[in-house]
């Protein structure tokens, strides 16, 4: 496991290049979302979370449920880096057959705990989890990464709810706020600010951070630790596209893969 900030660091470089080379090798999926999510990604896996790529089932491992499932190549390529399969199955994304599709399956996936895609849906199975950890008298945590365009969906708001009400102090929940959906701006599809207030007002802790910055992230986590009281919620502050300074802030980025020039300007930027 990485313990060092600089480790960590060089750590979400190379998850960020596995998802340029896969998204590439596929010639589909969903560029920004995955790059901007990478950091935190990348912390969770090398540094805060307890899990065991020997055992991907173990009863008491911290469960991760990518809510935003369309940016599960940066969680493949953690997972293949933390060594639950082989690294080079990752070009395999997308291909017929194989057991990394464009979106999370739990039934093929080794270490993928919830299947994704539909938006809206991760932070309700996460409450579950998280309750039934409480109820059987479980130590581990729960994460889960939600985009800021999923939070327009209702069920986000019920899910938020629940988890305020049963106290789910072992919920740890991350917004990758980088301001930009497949449509749009954020604010111009369906404005979600006031961020903060708003899961203040539903019960929330609510932290505030750089989502690149992995010292911020790792603080936040730790902060979320000793909060015993409600769920918390850390709105990571992004950029979509981050590392590849031509996919930044661009939001025809969101579903569009590097062609095979573009993946080489990318990987030559993260090197």
């Amino acid at each position: 496991m990485a313990e060092s900030i600089r480790e960590l660091e060089d750590k979400a470089k190379e998850v960020r290049r596995w998802i340029i080379q896969m998204l590439a090798e596929a010639g589909s999926g969903h560029s920004g979302g995955s790059l901007s999510c990478a950091d935190v990604v990348t912390t969770l896996y090398f540094k805060v979370m307890r899990h065991n790529p020997k055992d991907p089932k173990w009863l008491d491992r911290d469960r991760l449920i990518l809510s935003k499932g369309h940016a599960v190549p940066a969680v493949y390529a953690a997972l293949a880096l933390s060594g639950y399969f082989p690294i080079q199955d990752l070009l395999t994304l997308r291909r017929l057959n194989s057991y990394l599709q464009g979106h999370p399956d739990m039934l093929a996936t080794p270490g993928i705990e919830v299947s994704t895609g539909s938006l809206g849906q991760g932070l309700s199975i996460a409450v579950g989890m998280a309750l039934a950890g409480k109820l059987d008298q479980k130590d581990y945590r729960v994460y889960t990464i939600l985009g800021d365009g999923e939070t327009q969906e209702g069920q986000i708001w019920e899910a938020a709810m629940a988890a305020a009400h049963y106290k789910l102090n072992n919920l740890c929940a991350f917004l990758d706020f980088n301001k930009l959906q497949i449509d749009g701006r954020v604010e111009d599809v369906m404005n979600i600010e006031p961020v903060v207030e708003k899961w203040q007002a539903f019960g929330w802790k609510v932290l505030t951070i750089d989502g690149h910055k992995i010292e911020e992230i790792l603080r936040a986590e730790a902060l979320s630790r000793e909060n015993k009281h409600s769920p918390s919620m850390i709105i990571c502050h992004t950029i979509k596209g981050k590392g590849v300074s031509f996919m930044e802030g661009v939001v025809e980025y969101h579903g569009v893969a590097p062609t095979r020039e573009e993946a080489e300007r990318a990987l030559a930027e993260l090197q």
